[in-house]
């Protein structure tokens, strides 16, 4: 993809070295054709300068990491940049959901220790969360006494996380679980190496009467470094477990609220005026029934459901959800910009006339958002640890669906339900305004474009003719992609400078713009 966000300065740093150099060359060339004493004024008019708006550059987040920084841009759920990247639980699938509320549930990247005659894995419906009832099931068939013993070690479960756990010495770690037994049990929660053979950290769950979900919680210091450890849950007592939500979270996080140190502190470091979250196609979803909906994905972790990204074909726990958003701006000190899906998929829409349901799932998140601790939402928030409001005045309705049948019509009940109950918020339109005047109205409207190094090069004077009437320019995902790109090219680095240089030029007009996508993990890239 492009480079990271910092490479426009270096970028503008090789072109000034280029011009230097150049005109050095000119200058010597012509030294032994003019008179050695001979001077040259160079006049600058700056009667046109204009000041560049503050919330000019900013990241867009699309969420989903051992995180490889090839890119450094602005979209976070895909490439598992959230799921595995910047949110810091360690554990895959901790829910036991990724193959749906059906049972038997696909269970990957969750893997058995023990063999068929000592262990037995499966799922049910048991689960005492409502909205997400798979729990597994571990019939341990093995003891540590009697004619069937268990190996050393015992037998049980273990998760790689995301392509490996990494696990730093003198760290530590906070293990929850819910489990529920028949009997007594004697569980270990362990972190290991990859193969089991390297014990990090370990404690031992022993309780006498679990016949009751039971929430379980071990704190683990590592005493050894791997970046590609697990999670292992094993036993040596004959019996009948159940566990369900289980996670795995370093103590140290970024500001106590469960983001990755040192990646958040690397978009700290540039300082960016906003934040566009969640998405990008991972709003729209393939298909309706797979959109993030920022109602599921708020509340205790453990009620959660999770849901399938069927545009990047993997699940997510939703752990980092529409608060966890919220609040990662608010600790970077960046305007929260939320783009919400307006009833409309890549495959499928609903009908203006049957969006209202939509539209009023905008206004709660607005209230959750913005509402008083008292209101209905905003007491929800409050109960999420944060009584005071947080400051959202940006939204953009839907993603890239300017085109669809039903688009405008479904933007035009979104604009006056929130122009009415919020008039202070900004609403981005999806529809290009560059070129000609939009036909409903909007503050902002949202320009993308992928395309070659030449292309884009060629498009820094694209807002020199665009009317400063209408509304403003949001170059909310640009990008040198394909054979220019690679992952990380010069070629790429100077057409996106040069693009950059032609959004400050016409910065009356273009008030935000963000590089598209934020970050990717090395092994999963999908863009």
């Amino acid at each position: 993809m492009g480079e990271k966000m910092s490479s426009c300065k270096t970028s503008c740093s090789v072109l000034l070295v280029c011009f230097i150099v150049g005109l050095c060359s000119v200058c010597q060339c012509s030294a032994a054709e003019v008179d050695a004493n001979q001077t040259a004024n160079l006049i600058i008019n700056g009667s046109s300068t204009r000041p560049i708006p503050e919330t000019l550059f900013g990241i867009f987040f699309e969420v989903s990491f051992l995180l490889s920084i090839q890119e450094f841009d602005s979209r976070l759920e895909i490439n598992h940049a959230g799921a595995g990247g910047i949110w810091a639980e360690l554990v895959n699938n901790r829910g036991f959901e990724a193959g749906g509320q059906n049972t038997p549930s696909n269970i990957d990247p969750w893997s058995i220790i023990g063999d068929q005659s000592s262990l037995i894995v499966s799922t049910d419906r048991s689960s005492c969360f409502e909205r997400n009832k798979v729990a597994l099931r571990m019939d341990v068939l093995c003891d540590s006494t009697g004619g069937s013993i268990c190996p050393a070690g015992g037998v049980g479960i273990y998760n790689p996380g995301f392509w490996g756990m990494n696990i730093e010495q003198g760290k530590a770690y906070k293990v929850v679980l819910y489990v529920r037994s028949l009997g007594s049990i004697n569980v270990s929660v362990s972190l290991t190496s990859s193969d089991g053979s390297q014990i990090l950290a370990s404690a031992n769950i022993v309780d006498s009467d679990v016949s009751n979900w039971t929430k379980a919680e071990v704190q683990l210091e590592a005493k050894g470094t791997n970046p590609n450890s697990r999670l292992q849950l094993t036993t040596s007592r004959k019996g009948v477990i159940w566990f369900d939500q289980v996670s795995a979270m370093p103590l140290d996080t970024y500001k106590g609220h469960g983001f990755r140190n040192e990646l958040i502190e690397m978009i700290d470091d540039i300082k960016p005026q906003f934040v566009r979250f969640p998405g990008g196609c991972f709003v729209e979803g393939e298909w309706l029934r797979n959109a993030f909906r920022w109602k599921e994905s708020i509340g205790p972790w453990e009620d959660r459901p999770g849901h399938f990204g069927d545009v990047w074909m993997y699940w997510t726990d939703d752990g980092l959800g529409y608060f966890e958003f919220l609040q990662l701006t608010e600790d970077l000190g960046a305007r929260p910009i939320w783009v919400f899906n307006n009833g409309i998929s890549h495959q499928d829409q609903v009908d203006t006339t049957a969006v209202s349901p939509f539209v009023q799932e905008a206004l709660d998140g607005l209230e959750f958002a913005r509402g008083d601790s008292n209101s209905k939402w905003g007491s929800v928030r409050a109960a999420m640890g944060h009584p005071e409001p947080f400051d959202l005045k940006y939204v953009a309705v839907g993603n890239e669906d300017c085109g669809k049948k039903n688009y405008r019509g479904n933007y035009i009940k979104f604009y006056n339900a929130i122009r009415s109950a919020y008039p202070d918020i900004k609403i981005i339109s999806n529809c290009d305004g560059s070129s000609r005047s939009l036909d409903h109205p909007a503050d902002y409207y949202d320009y993308h474009v992928y395309t070659s190094a030449s292309n884009l090069f060629s498009m820094t004077r694209q807002f020199d003719r665009t009317s400063r009437t209408g509304p403003k320019a949001f170059v909310s995902e640009y990008a040198v992609t394909g054979k220019d790109a690679g992952t990380g090219s010069l070629l790429a680095a100077l057409a996106e400078a040069g693009f950059l240089i032609g959004l400050e030029k016409n910065s009356d007009i273009v008030e935000m713009a963000s590089y598209a996508p934020l970050f990717v993990n090395a092994n999963d890239r999908r863009l």
